[in-house]
């Protein structure tokens, strides 16, 4: 936490793995992305180990009420692309590059862990700068 405060008060990105959110706490017992996101200091969500897992932090972060698809996407999308000087990837807009999935969310019943359920994304498309390509 005092890492994390220290780095954004210096203007610096903070980056965790989208797994920690995913399963709900880091599994070495540092601290959890959703306290940093809670305290706004979280930025980017990198897939870590998982790399399913960016997609998926999105659509759960949308399923427990944290933040609306949108602001999620951007933690995955946007923000990175920003960081690494990616400004072609940041927004979808006529002449930037548009690569995008299409995805379709389903829901799987609450559980201890998951008061709200989980969601799921399932890629039904993916584009590359304008054109399907899966």
């Amino acid at each position: 936490m005092a890492a994390a405060t220290a780095a954004a008060g210096h203007g610096q990105q903070i980056v965790m793995g989208a797994p920690n959110l995913v399963r709900g706490g880091s599994q070495s017992g540092n601290v959890a992305a959703s306290e940093l996101l809670g305290l706004g200091l979280l930025t980017i969500l990198s897939s870590d180990y998982v790399p399913s897992s960016p997609l998926q932090s999105v659509f759960q972060l949308n399923a427990d009420s944290t933040l609306p698809l949108t602001a999620g996407a951007k933690l995955v999308s946007a923000n990175p692309a920003r960081a690494v000087g990616l400004g072609d990837r940041e927004t979808i807009a006529p002449g930037l590059r548009a690569d995008l999935v299409r995805v379709q969310p389903h829901d799987l019943p609450a559980d201890g862990a998951r008061p709200n359920g989980h969601r799921i994304p399932v890629v039904r498309a993916v584009y590359r700068r304008g054109e399907r390509v899966a």
